[in-house]
């Protein structure tokens, strides 16, 4: 190759690279707006997100008992903190549209086929694992940390502090009912098999335990109730890996035997 072709080719690849950064800034642009979008919808009804939010406590406390705002800025603040993260989680099916179409050009049909099923199933599986946080992790955390409470002591929780604990449990049970889609994936891309999956099962279970001890507030029915899901989704896992991987490669036999014949 010539002087004049090795720059030729260089000065391709510096502008396809340059394109390619434009592009993403545009995407990631377009996501931002529209999040902030979201955020001025919900923005006016900031409060009664929080109450909503906080719903599994209040309704718990001792008559007369109520949160309270330690710092200065709280009573605003986090109200807008979780419209902000409220808008990050409705708006995430369109940042994760502006993902797709950077990347999609870069992979190959079957690719394709596959990305946007998953896309989607995890987007629903980490929403499904907040709503069952919210539902029926929630509550029982809360009569259980109310009913310890020592003779004599009120339990007045900071608005702030409330909000990040509930937002690190939607965060644990979100990411942990990914696990069946996490399962599949890894079955697609060939890298395990339903029986390996299966022989991994102990193992499997001691982890969960592990994680929901760790993840979990400090009492048994919690970390059960993140544990045994947890064991369930990765059965569930197991089973789609069983009944589409297999589907897949039988249809991929008969493709060979087709082209054969």
């Amino acid at each position: 190759m010539s002087s004049t072709e090795h720059d030729a080719s260089e000065e391709g690849e510096g502008q396809s690279f340059i394109s390619h950064l434009v592009e993403l800034r545009e995407r990631l642009l377009k996501a931002i707006f529209a999040v902030l979008l979201v955020l001025l919808v919900l923005l006016p009804f900031a409060d009664r997100l929080f109450h909503f939010v906080a719903e599994p406590l209040l309704e718990r406390l001792p008559q007369g008992s109520q949160m309270v705002a330690i710092e200065v800025a709280s009573p605003f603040m986090t109200p807008v903190k979780l419209a902000l993260v409220i808008a990050l989680f409705l708006a995430m099916p369109v940042v994760l549209y502006q993902l797709w179409r950077f990347v999609a050009p870069g992979l190959y049909r079957h690719e394709k086929r596959l990305a946007l099923p998953i896309l989607a199933s995890s987007v629903a599986m980490f929403y499904l694992g907040c709503a069952f946080a919210y539902y029926l992790v929630l509550p029982k955390v809360f009569a259980f940390l109310l009913g310890i409470t020592p003779t004599g002591v009120a339990m007045m929780t900071d608005i702030g502090r409330y909000l990040d604990f509930v937002l690190t449990m939607f965060f644990a049970f979100g990411l942990c009912f990914e696990v069946p889609v996490i399962v599949l994936l890894l079955g697609l891309m060939g890298w395990v098999s339903a029986e390996q999956l299966m022989r991994q099962r102990p193992y499997v279970i001691l982890g969960a335990f592990i994680v929901a001890a760790i993840v979990a507030p400090p009492d048994v029915l919690s970390m059960l109730m993140l544990a045994i899901p947890m064991c369930l989704l990765y059965e569930l896992g197991v089973l789609l890996v069983r009944l589409l991987v297999h589907r897949q490669a039988g249809s991929a036999s008969e493709q060979n035997h087709a082209s054969k014949a």
